[in-house]
């Protein structure tokens, strides 16, 4: 009876949950670090929810700390993390012959951001074949490169980047990550071409599958929000780092390799996490853009964080029409619903005040600069990964602190408060209306 009267939001939560208790137990084995011997409890707890949560914040270094056991648990959870345990678990019972109840299609809607209980089969076998797809298409455009230039087990280097690239994870084999290769335009393609797939969203490349421009298939209107937004961040952020790091951390690169730099760096912060430019050394404005980057994160359904490029697009369209004393919202010629509008102010609301809460809870107990802890709270709610180097020193409370926002920020603090909440019900009465000065 107790599982029925969960919904969906507490079910997606919970599987998340158990797939980090599981993830932080089989890395506190020693079987799980090259030395043999056990990963601090709370180092475990932070690399599982870390991982499982797509985020790639790191505690140790993922390439020599962990033994080959430590790494497949990681890129098990990144991959479980990556496509949503309530998926995968949904993907398992269809292989066995099972049938999909009513509230499993709901929490796969929900993992997934999809708009109608309908198609949901359909979506789920399309969600694992692209994905396979896709990483093993970059696995071996990565092996082809790496291959021969003196990386050890460059198939599996390969695979392991591959499925963090798609995921949107940022763990690297690599204690500098991707930095020794940010002239390489090889491994920079491929790797901002996984990050892109994979911040797209599922429901996303499911209708790009179908869009045919002289026929059936016209793309939705949250498809031509999610590319119409993902493509203004990316060329309104490349030219700005170019600008910005040009005499700093792109100043010993030629112009083609500060073009390419720019390019990954703009688009990374957009929940990936990978970096080829140190980021500790970037200029404070430039710290600044990756923030709000990191905050808008990728799109619905997919495999980032952040409170995604659609709501972004949702919320400053909403505050333009209200500008202009509109009394609708509109995009691609299509109203926005007042209860859409509602949601979105919703999600940026507890989004900021999570940033807000979390940032000054480790301000209080780290003594660290404000905007090396700003740059980290903003990395973890976006499940991005990048740091001013500050996570491996952070105290045990402060890494929980940093673990929490993990969290929401994968599940989604929306998520997080329907979880936690009642449904809503119709009020019994109201009360008088009167107006309050606001401005």
């Amino acid at each position: 009876m107790a599982k029925a009267r969960l919904n969906p939001a507490q079910i997606l939560a919970l599987g998340f949950l158990f797939a980090i208790t599981i993830g932080t137990i089989l890395l506190s084995l020693p079987l799980s670090t090259a030395n043999g011997q056990r990963l601090p409890f709370v180092d475990a707890l932070f690399t599982a929810t870390s991982a499982t949560c797509v985020t790639g914040l790191k505690v140790v270094d993922t390439g020599t700390y962990f033994s080959l056991f430590g790494q497949l648990v990681i890129l098990v959870l990144i991959q479980l993390g990556g496509l949503g345990i309530m998926t995968m678990a949904t993907l398992f019972g269809l292989m066995i012959g099972k049938r999909i109840s009513l509230r499993e299609r709901m929490v796969v809607q929900e993992a997934l951001k999809h708009s109608t209980l309908g198609g949901i089969r359909v979506l789920l076998k399309y969600v694992i074949i692209l994905t396979l797809s896709i990483e093993g298409l970059g696995a071996i455009f990565f092996y082809l490169r790496w291959r021969g230039t003196g990386i050890s087990y460059p198939g599996y280097c390969a695979i392991f980047h591959a499925i963090s690239g798609f995921c949107n994870a940022g763990f690297s084999l690599f204690r500098d990550s991707l930095v020794g290769y940010r002239s390489d335009p090889a491994i920079n393609i491929i790797m901002l071409s996984l990050i892109i797939l994979g911040g797209l969203g599922f429901t996303v490349l499911s209708n790009l599958k179908r869009y045919r421009p002289k026929g059936k298939g016209a793309l939705s209107l949250h498809t031509k929000v999610v590319l119409a937004t993902t493509f203004f961040l990316i060329i309104i952020a490349i030219p700005l780092i170019f600008l910005l790091e040009g005499n700093n951390t792109l100043s010993t690169l030629p112009v083609g390799g500060k073009i390419l730099g720019a390019a990954f760096q703009a688009i990374t912060p957009r929940t990936a996490g990978f970096n080829t430019l140190p980021v500790g050394q970037m200029k404070g404005a430039s710290l600044f853009l990756l923030m709000i980057l990191m905050f808008i994160g990728a799109s619905p359904g997919s495999t980032g964080g952040g409170v995604k490029t659609s709501t972004f697009c949702v919320f400053l369209t909403s505050l333009f029409a209200m500008f202009r004393g509109k009394r609708e919202v509109n995009l691609f010629r299509r109203t926005i619903p007042w209860v859409t509008i509602r949601k979105v102010l919703t999600i940026v609301g507890l989004s900021v005040g999570l940033v807000i809460l979390s940032s000054f809870l480790l301000l209080i107990i780290e003594k660290k600069a404000f905007i090396k802890v700003l740059f980290e709270v903003f990395s973890a709610f976006g499940t991005v990964g990048l740091s001013m180097g500050i996570t491996d020193t952070l105290s045990n409370l402060g890494r929980i602190i940093i673990t929490i926002t993990m969290f929401v920020g994968r599940i989604g603090p929306l998520t997080i408060a329907v979880a936690m909440g009642q449904r809503e019900r119709a009020p019994l009465y109201k009360y008088p209306e009167e107006r309050v000065m606001i401005g």
